[in-house]
């Protein structure tokens, strides 16, 4: 008997783009190169154009459309991959003509998230913006979706498929809808109950395969999928991290950003990026690395904008710098720059000492000494504080202490420096 290995061939992608000098098309391309690789898809060729905007049924003019379906032909081409948002009558017209499977950038992206999510959040998140992005589309699917249904009790009388489908898709994206908001419900009392305690949160932002998560482990030891693939991590993760002042504070990671990132993403994913909108400090981390290491912080500071997080203090991470080629032309940013290696441990502890520096002054270092009738007081900087040196005198118990402001208030005739 022979056994023979199964082997799944990846699909072979061709991808393409309309030059409208809106954007840089060639960095956007190798980005669009980027997510087909990681969504598994293996590129074997560009097509562009230079117009001045999109052809409205067709994408593409139509000696272009001729070129790209014969390129499709004679390659064996499984998929069409456009840099672009296409209209469902683009997306229509354009797999007629090319007999391919065509999809466009937010697809893709989607396609990307829905591999990733793990946790139950993210998966409602991804179906939901996939089912609002596929709504409007299902007309661009042909006569395939337009014939008449017949299930029994399912089904009005006269109901099409397509008319059916819109109503289940409706109905689904309704419980989504509801169940997420539950769920917002439970992240909003769990920031309630952090504010109340006093824990103070710091978010790591940045643009997609910046280092966020490898930054996140190599703090904390979270164990935190780090791979060198777009959108590895998409689940937010929050971990305890203790600065150097002895405060501890809640290191969130966060799913990141790209250029153009769907609105249906943005909106769906709202709960989890409001966690950098309710941060007391930003960690803004960025592949120095990169050519586009400058368009990068660009794009995250923009998309930071649109959250409301113009008033929350930023350090910059530019991560990397361990690394040949690091970019030296970096825009002005707003608070303090680190270059650090998230890998190597190169400047994490400059990196600790700018976030302390940016945190609201809650909590202050300073030398006590508290008489040995009140061993209250001491025993509150023991339990709140975090205690640097304590030595008995005949005075009484001398400590040099960092403690929550309010305390301090409270045993200020105690302060001696």
């Amino acid at each position: 008997m022979e056994l023979y290995e199964n082997k799944t061939e990846p699909e072979k992608a061709v991808l393409v783009a309309v030059d409208t000098g809106e954007y840089d098309c060639d960095s956007s391309l190798a980005e669009l190169e980027e997510l087909a690789d990681t969504a598994g898809a293996q590129v074997v060729g560009f097509i562009t154009q230079k117009r001045d905007k999109p052809d409205n049924a067709s994408f593409l003019g139509s000696g272009r459309l001729e070129e790209l379906a014969e390129y499709c032909e004679n390659n064996e081409i499984d998929l069409v991959i456009v840099d672009n948002e296409l209209s469902p009558v683009q997306l229509r017209n354009m797999e007629r003509a090319v007999d391919t499977r065509v999809i466009d950038r937010t697809t893709l992206i989607l396609d990307i998230f829905a591999g990733r999510a793990v946790s139950n959040e993210g998966k409602l998140q991804v179906e939901l913006a996939q089912l609002k992005y596929s709504l409007p589309r299902l007309t661009g699917q042909g006569s395939r979706l337009s014939r008449q249904g017949a299930g029994i009790g399912t089904r009005g009388p006269g109901e099409t498929k397509l008319e059916t489908d819109k109503r289940h898709i409706r109905r689904r994206i309704s419980s989504l809808e509801s169940k997420l908001d539950e769920l917002e419900k439970r992240r909003n009392l769990t920031r309630a109950r952090r504010e109340k305690t006093g824990v103070e949160t710091v978010a790591i932002v940045g643009y997609t395969n910046a280092g966020k998560s490898t930054l996140l482990n190599t703090l904390t030891d979270a164990g935190v999928l780090a791979q060198d693939k777009l959108f590895a991590t998409l689940d937010p993760t929050a971990r305890s991290l203790t600065l150097p002042d002895g405060r501890n504070v809640v290191l969130i990671d966060t799913v990141g950003f790209i250029r153009r990132l769907p609105h249906e993403l943005v909106e769906a994913f709202k709960s989890t990026l409001e966690e950098a909108a309710s941060a007391s400090v930003i960690i803004n981390v960025c592949d120095c690395s990169n050519p586009e290491c400058r368009e990068h912080i660009e794009v995250t500071q923009k998309l930071l904008t649109e959250l409301g997080c113009e008033d929350i203090p930023v350090v910059t991470a530019l991560n990397k710098c361990d690394l040949p080629g690091v970019c030296e032309d970096i825009p002005p940013v707003s608070g303090e720059t680190v270059r650090i290696s998230a890998k190597t441990g190169e400047g994490l502890d400059e990196l600790l000492l700018a976030v302390q520096k940016a945190l609201p002054p809650t909590r202050m270092r300073v030398k006590m000494l508290i008489p040995y009738s009140d061993g209250a007081a001491a025993a509150a900087l023991r339990r709140d504080g975090a205690v640097h040196e304590e030595s008995f005198t005949p005075e009484g118990v001398r400590f040099d202490v960092t403690a929550p402001a309010a305390l301090l208030d409270k045993y200020k005739d105690y302060i001696t420096a």
